[in-house]
């Protein structure tokens, strides 16, 4: 696959019009509960869905122009390297759906293992409310880097095109599990991402961190061991809450607490270890003067 095919795809595949209609579906029923909150008076933080809506539509406008180019012009490479090649047919978008499920699996845990990484991913946890708006609460730095986790797809020989398509998928699939309006489904919260399952992963609660990195399925929770079932009241947001509606000031907080803590480290090492280790060490020297105030 060249370039200038990969663009064709991209215009005009069959299956980038079922994109759309998921995409259009997807704002159909963010906006449907809008209004069903509306009219039952149901409580909820208006400010931060404004946010949350002010965030998406500075999702969209990056990529349609800047951040939409970099994963396709980064993963090229990749493509041109491997010898093996996946035809696209239907049988090999089952395949696709199925690695992009896997690698968002991946993906998800590991921006949650990794400071820097969380720096993007912790803009989507930063909401204390639980709709389906919070679903467009994404980093706009995150789609930037992502390209990097479908490299694997590629070299294993799926075409750029279903590499991106497929993680597309998975990510459109996920926005109507941001509700409270939807109970536990049974045995289908033990298979799927349900709304259930990914209040869950939205929790603060200590029983509830880094779970359910799932996307389409929990499979991948089973195989590797975190699960959860919802077993308590959520308590949503971060561990420490960020506390502003500022869609910029979300996107940005966590890199300035990460350079906050850069700048108090002693040695090189401790600074690589603050911006790019887990997301709760420290060195043993924060933790005395933390002591000594």
């Amino acid at each position: 696959m060249t370039f200038e095919s990969l663009i064709l795809y991209l215009e005009t595949s069959p299956i980038i019009a079922y994109v759309g209609y998921f995409f259009i579906f997807n704002i159909a029923i963010v906006i449907l509960e809008v209004i069903i909150d509306v009219c039952s008076s149901k409580k909820r933080r208006w400010k931060d869905s404004l946010a949350n809506f002010a965030i998406f539509l500075m999702n969209q406008v990056l990529e349609k122009t800047i951040v939409g180019s970099i994963g396709i012009i980064a993963i090229m490479p990749f493509h041109y390297l491997t010898p093996l090649n996946i035809p696209i047919h239907w049988w090999s978008w089952i395949l696709a759906v199925i690695a992009a499920d896997f690698t968002y699996y991946w993906m998800h845990r590991i921006e949650h293992e990794h400071r820097i990484l969380w720096g993007n991913h912790s803009v989507h946890h930063s909401s204390e409310d639980y709709n389906l708006t919070v679903s467009m609460r994404l980093s706009i730095v995150e789609p930037m880097i992502e390209w990097i986790f479908l490299i694997p797809m590629i070299l294993i020989g799926f075409t750029p095109f279903q590499a991106l398509i497929g993680l597309t998928l998975v990510a459109q699939f996920q926005t109507w599990i941001h509700t409270e309006r939807i109970g536990k489904l049974g045995w289908l919260d033990l298979i799927f991402n349900t709304p259930s399952v990914h209040r869950v992963h939205h929790g603060s609660n200590k029983k509830y961190l880094d779970k359910n990195y799932g996307g389409i399925t929990m499979i991948w929770d089973h195989l590797f061991g975190t699960y959860q079932k919802e077993e308590e009241k959520v308590i949503y947001g971060l561990t420490q809450n960020i506390h502003t509606n500022n869609p910029l000031t979300i996107n940005f907080i966590e890199y300035k607490h990460i350079w906050n803590d850069v700048k108090k480290c002693k040695n090189f090492k401790d600074k690589l270890r603050i911006i790019f280790g887990n997301l709760i060490w420290k060195p043993y020297y924060f933790k005395q003067k933390n002591k000594d105030k």
